[in-house]
């Protein structure tokens, strides 16, 4: 699918390059042409700069850059270079679409058809997800575990829940712990010290708890890469059911039992759970094998928080319980999550998916980052108010410690990096050994935003060893680019967008090394600055509460489903103020439409030009009991006008409005006039002129309608 982008006009350490994989622009000159910028503009290696006072910094590019190709001569020749797979091109005046049986607004359409939801079934899937499957059928061992559990709850026998010091991993287990207790079990949480003893379980672990009389671990959000804790687990005779999400490794440890989304079948909607996930999917089959439903609402409670602080995809079953379960939130059983939400200011305020990713579960995740889990689990466990309210503020201590200390972690990064001025590193590595380990993977994905780059952010784990947080923008694999230097690392794991490394000190300058060639083979393929995608165009006079609330019927937003990316043309600044920690607040007017707009942590140039373009989320803004909506800024820059750029990978065609139809010119200046067709009172379908010779050929087709859904002319 052909999507089109608006740079980010944030300063960065660099000259901005306005990069298009499949976009459409303004200004498309000037912007199209750095696509194929002969190789002395392209961004070099940098050298390491080694230490600086305290500081390190190190560079890291990752990918092999791919060529540029020329504009094509012909309008109709389609693009046969290899690439992703993407969903079909959207027809948006075809047939399947055009009555809108769901009522939607133009601009919401235009999302789900680019989103490749191309049918009403589809987005009737997604509005209204069908219920989840029996779980037993997609789950090989679940009738096991439920067993083995069974048979726990039946002899009141000694369980130990062992979890992990991330807010999924503590609300799993919360989760299993609140079951366990009333299905008759004696569970107790064990979870790692995040400084002490590092993810996921151990010997140690194991052998304390064997010696405490327990007979049975389950393992929730970690398990499948703890092999040398389950060995001495199977020597010491522990039954052992692992429930995890991560990698599977190649060889698996041994167990009685695995919850795993990779073991479920092919296209399973189970397969985008997250650790609380599977907890609840194991919890809700043992009550209902034990015929005691009444904890399940508790559970799905937790289930709800965990999955979205987790960034699980919201898709699948997912999606069908956080729709089930976040409406309940507001009135939940627990007292622990009533504190919570007392502490956290959402008294007054519907609890959505965005509340509890950016309210609640920071509060929880500082308690893991900086303190003891147990104080987590047990404010989700206590039935006493008083002491879930006491518990309550000692997480929001804790999450204003820890926004201290990535305030200051930040500004010292920062400064390290502005230390070298335009020969900054391709790959970000900056090492203190004062830094503290629970809050730099925080830093470093604000430094990702702030600079564009893949970054490493290093702290002293003592014996002369460093541990690092990597964080990378799209595009850009931290799994592959350590994978890379594993004969440099002690240890290391992650994921595409992070990741984490145990490096010895006096390997850290080749590894920095080593990290900055793949960054900046990286950077030289995609070239430098940030990409900003909008998914449709919304004019300022279409925003209104009726277009919010058609808004909230795609809901819940999050990973793999995130909010729409709007962007406005031609906006008027009626006012510009800059606020206390670097916020930006602008009044935006565009017609007879007017509206405030925030720039969080703003870094981009002030003032602002008189008329611009605006990339935004749009949000509801609740004070004093009073709603207002504004937006959310992404990206600003000057006003590029009527004329965007369309790109489908590396083909550029300009286009235009030309009276109710559109003008689409290609690299050798041959032009394409389309217009509607329909009579009065149909759905807009913009197409080729009939006397063009190719009218009817699909690919033409599709590229008029990406180019009518960009200008707003369709959805």
């Amino acid at each position: 699918m052909t999507s089109y982008r608006i740079p980010a006009l944030a300063p960065l350490p660099t000259e901005p390059r306005w990069q298009l994989p499949a976009p459409l622009l303004h200004e498309p000159r000037s912007l199209a042409q750095p696509e194929q910028a002969p190789p002395k503009q392209r961004p070099k290696t940098q050298r390491s700069k080694g230490e600086r006072g305290r500081g390190q910094r190190t560079a890291v590019s990752s990918q092999v850059p791919g060529q540029a190709m020329a504009p094509e001569a012909s309008l109709t020749e389609g693009d046969a270079s290899p690439g992703p797979a993407k969903p079909p091109t959207s027809e948006p005046g075809s047939p399947s679409l055009r009555a809108n049986p769901f009522g939607l607004p133009t601009p919401l359409l235009a999302v789900l058809q680019r989103r490749g939801f191309l049918t009403p079934e589809a987005i009737g899937g997604l509005l209204d997800p069908p219920p989840a499957p029996e779980p037993g059928d997609h789950f090989a061992d679940l009738t096991k575990a439920v067993a083995r559990l069974r048979q726990a709850c039946d002899a009141a026998e000694a369980v130990a829940i062992c979890g992990d010091y991330d807010a999924d991993g503590m609300t799993s287990t919360a989760l299993l712990v609140g079951v366990l207790q009333r299905l008759g079990a004696r569970p107790q949480a064990a979870i790692p010290s995040r400084q002490e003893d590092g993810y996921g379980l151990n010997v140690a672990m194991v052998e304390r708890l064997h010696g405490e009389g327990v007979g049975l671990l389950v393992t929730v959000d970690n398990g499948v890469a703890a092999r040398d804790a389950l060995l001495r687990a199977q020597a010491l005779g522990l039954d052992v059911i692992l429930t995890d999400h991560h990698s599977l490794p190649d060889e698996l440890p041994p167990f009685l039992a695995l919850l795993h989304p990779a073991c479920t079948p092919e296209g399973s909607p189970y397969r985008g759970l997250a650790g609380v996930g599977l907890a609840y999917v194991l919890g809700q089959a043992l009550a209902l094998a034990l015929g005691d439903q009444q904890g399940l609402a508790n559970a799905r409670d937790l289930f709800c928080i965990g999955t979205i602080a987790d960034m699980a995809p919201l898709v699948g079953v997912n999606r069908r319980w956080l729709m089930d379960g976040l409406p309940g939130l507001k009135g939940s059983a627990l007292p622990g999550l009533q504190a919570l939400q007392q502490v956290a200011g959402l008294d007054d305020n519907p609890i959505d998916a965005g509340s509890v990713g950016f309210q609640l579960a920071p509060r929880i995740n500082a308690v893991g980052r900086l303190g003891d889990p147990q104080l987590v689990v047990d404010l989700l466990t206590t039935a006493d108010q008083a002491e879930a309210l006491e518990l309550a503020r000692a997480c929001e201590g804790y999450n204003r410690q820890r926004r201290e200390l990535c305030e200051a972690i930040e500004a010292e990064a920062v400064a390290l990096v502005e230390a070298d001025g335009d020969q900054q590193s391709p790959f970000l590595l900056l090492a203190q050994t004062h830094w503290h380990h629970g809050v730099i993977g925080i830093v470093a994905s604000r430094l990702v935003e702030r600079f564009s780059r893949p970054v490493a952010l290093l702290a002293s784990e003592g014996d002369g060893r460093l541990r690092a947080s990597v964080r990378a923008p799209a595009g850009f694999a931290a799994d592959q680019a350590l994978k890379h230097c594993s004969d440099l690392l002690i240890r290391f794991g992650g994921h595409p967008a992070a990741g984490g490394f145990t490096v010895l000190a006096e390997r850290v300058a080749e590894l920095h090394g080593r990290l900055n060639g793949l960054a900046a083979a990286w950077l030289e393929q995609r070239g430098e600055g940030s990409i900003v995608e909008p998914e449709a165009l919304l004019p300022i006079g279409q925003i209104d509460r009726g277009f919010w609330q058609q808004l909230q019927r795609l809901e819940p937003f999050g990973i793999a489903m995130p909010a729409p990316l709007f962007w406005s043309n031609s906006c008027e600044v009626v006012e510009q103020r800059e606020l206390r920690g670097g916020h930006l607040q602008l009044t935006l007017a565009q017609g007879q439409g007017r509206i405030r707009a925030m720039a969080w942590r703003w870094q981009g140039p002030k003032p602002q030009p008189a008329v611009v373009d605006v990339a935004f989320r749009l949000r509801v803004n609740r004070w004093q009991g009073e709603e207002k909506l504004q937006l959310e800024v992404v990206a600003l820059r000057a006003s590029g006008g009527e004329e965007i750029c369309l790109q489908r990978r590396a083909r550029f065609y300009w286009c235009r409005r030309h009276g109710d139809g559109l003008v689409i010119r290609n690299g050798a200046g041959e032009e394409l006039l389309a217009k509607p067709e329909g009579g009065p009172g149909e759905a807009i379908n913009l197409a080729p002129c009939p006397d063009h010779p190719q009218a009817a050929h699909p690919y033409l087709r599709s590229l008029v309608q990406d180019a009518a859904m960009a200008l707003g002319l369709v959805a």
